[in-house]
């Protein structure tokens, strides 16, 4: 969604309106642009000054005299209202590097959704919910490192920096909008409801810690700790893009390996409860035992989370033909999730080794830790495993929200043909801050439904990345590449629709408690 660019660390100054245009010619072959072809002095010779802010209005659709012209002149529709990339949040600064992807992938990819990991070894036992974790992380791996190869095309010299623009210049528009951009928005406004429901509860809980049992201060209840925790989230939200929370990202990510790490470390060391069995749980009937099989799936499946922020973390690094992207982005992913490994198969495995089917199914580890053990646990160490999740889920706040400001603010510079003034992002952050807040509070049942809308947004994980490289590269039919692809695919796509039956099914079965405006 972002307008043609030269890839540097620091935004182009438009040519004022003044300058009289130079024919258009190439871009040289050493840089990647990003698909939106609004902004022409990119493509101009004539020096650019700094006399004005405002981008002079130009054609859409450019007259390209390059073999580039063709493949670029097929995007234009997807583009070509698309604002200038140096006045968005995402692609405002190009001087990332593989550190700060690491940071990002650590902390969008690992979070609270990990500590019920165990609950689905209840159903489906050692063998298969070992085989599963790992088939899934492999599944998602590979996905992630097709994602990371078609973020930029060295056939079209283009940067698709937005998940929803590479899916577009995919498959076209109409697709777009039907099957990726609810599961996308879910996917970060979701997130983020849920992370005020998470901070706020778990802010609740630490006051209650730290204050004692013999502490006579008046407790705050659920809705304002849930509205400390926003107003932390929005003051935390005015950084201006996402290269300047790599910081932030970092605490994320340590924070959450710090309360994955303890509370792992913390069941297997108090050691196994008593009368834990390990025997699979069976339900009733046989159609009730398939979709229990099929909710424990989807459980491991949903503990992969991110895939919607990769192409946008990439695009925050500078590209060139000689140093492409994806070699350091690659290189962060795979640090980020090595570590990723060592916290979710630790509390996957561990934690069933503790608790077996005793395990809660929900809130899963971190509810066992305060069930079990609270009293025989130091309470420096609830403490602090309740402050890590505090802070992880500020962090995590902030990056996947970034997509929906940059949203916001793509519609205003598209409209006024300019940068947002600062007191106007202040305000669009802050709206979209206290409207989650208001969805958090007004519909505190919204994660009993998460099973059925998270099988809507698996495919953008699991299946939508393998279809867009079977069109953009095309490898040679029946090749092992074409297999994969095509074999992962129409998997995922089937798991995703037996998953939105199953999540159907429980609801219709188990039924669920509606309560506006009553969180607890």
């Amino acid at each position: 969604m972002g307008s043609v660019a030269e890839i540097s660390s620091a935004p182009i100054t438009p040519r004022p309106a003044s300058v009289a245009p130079a024919p258009p010619i190439s871009a040289p072959p050493s840089q990647f642009h990003s698909p939106s072809l609004s902004r022409s002095p990119l493509l101009s010779t004539t020096p650019h000054t700094e006399t004005g802010t405002k981008t002079p209005k130009t054609s859409r659709t450019p007259r390209f005299i390059t073999p580039l012209g063709s493949p670029i002149r097929k995007a234009i529709h997807l583009t070509k209202l698309d604002p200038q990339d140096a006045w968005l949040p995402i692609t405002e600064s190009r001087n990332g590097n593989a550190y700060y992807a690491a940071f990002h992938t650590l902390c969008s990819g690992i979070g609270v959704q990990a500590l019920v990991l165990p609950v689905a070894f209840t159903i489906l036992g050692w063998t298969w919910g070992i085989i599963s974790l790992t088939l899934a992380f492999i599944w998602q791996l590979y996905t992630l490192w097709v994602l990371v190869r078609l973020h930029e095309s060295t056939e079209t010299g283009m940067r698709y920096s937005r998940y929803i623009q590479l899916f577009s210049f995919t498959f076209g528009e109409r697709l777009a909008k039907l099957l990726a951009l609810f599961p996308i928005m879910y996917l970060s406004g979701g997130t983020c409801v849920a992370l005020i429901i998470i901070g706020g509860s778990t802010s609740k809980l630490f006051f209650q810690i730290v204050c004692g049992a013999t502490c006579t201060a008046k407790p705050l209840t659920s809705v304002e700790w849930y509205l400390v925790f926003t107003c932390a989230a929005v003051v935390l939200s005015q950084l201006p893009n996402l290269n300047s929370i790599a910081g932030v990202s970092l605490i994320g990510a340590i924070t959450a390996i710090g309360y994955c790490t303890l509370i792992w470390v913390v069941s297997v060391t108090e050691g196994r409860l008593d009368g834990v069995s390990y025997n699979p749980v069976r339900a009733k009937t046989n159609i009730a035992e398939v979709f229990g099989v099929l909710n424990s799936l989807g459980i491991v499946a949903f503990a992969f989370r991110g895939h919607n922020l990769i192409l946008e973390i990439q695009a925050t690094m500078p590209s060139d033909e000689k140093h492409p992207s994806h070699v350091p982005m690659w290189r962060g992913v795979k640090f980020a999730y090595l570590l990723i490994a060592m916290c979710l198969f630790p509390l996957a495995i561990g934690g069933y080794w503790a608790y077996g089917h005793m395990i809660p199914a929900n809130g899963g580890m971190l509810t066992a830790l305060y069930a079990f053990h609270g009293r025989d646990t130091s309470q420096f160490v609830l403490g602090l495993t309740s402050f890590f999740v505090i802070i992880n889920a500020l962090s995590s706040f902030q990056i996947y929200a970034m997509p929906m400001f940059d949203d916001m603010e793509s519609k205003y510079t598209t409209r006024m043909n300019k940068p947002c003034p600062w007191w106007l992002r202040s305000g669009f952050r802050a709206m979209f801050g206290f409207g989650v807040f208001f969805v958090a509070v007004a519909i505190p049942f919204l994660g009993s439904l998460a099973g059925l809308i998270g099988g809507l947004a698996l495919p953008v994980t699991l299946a939508y990345p393998c279809f867009m490289w079977l069109k953009i590269n095309k490898p040679k039919q029946y090749s092992a590449m074409w297999w994969i692809n095509w074999g992962l695919g129409l998997l995922g796509m089937a798991l995703s629709g037996i998953l939105i039956a199953a999540g159907v099914y429980v609801v219709i079965d188990t039924g669920i408690e509606v309560s506006f405006f009553k969180p607890h």
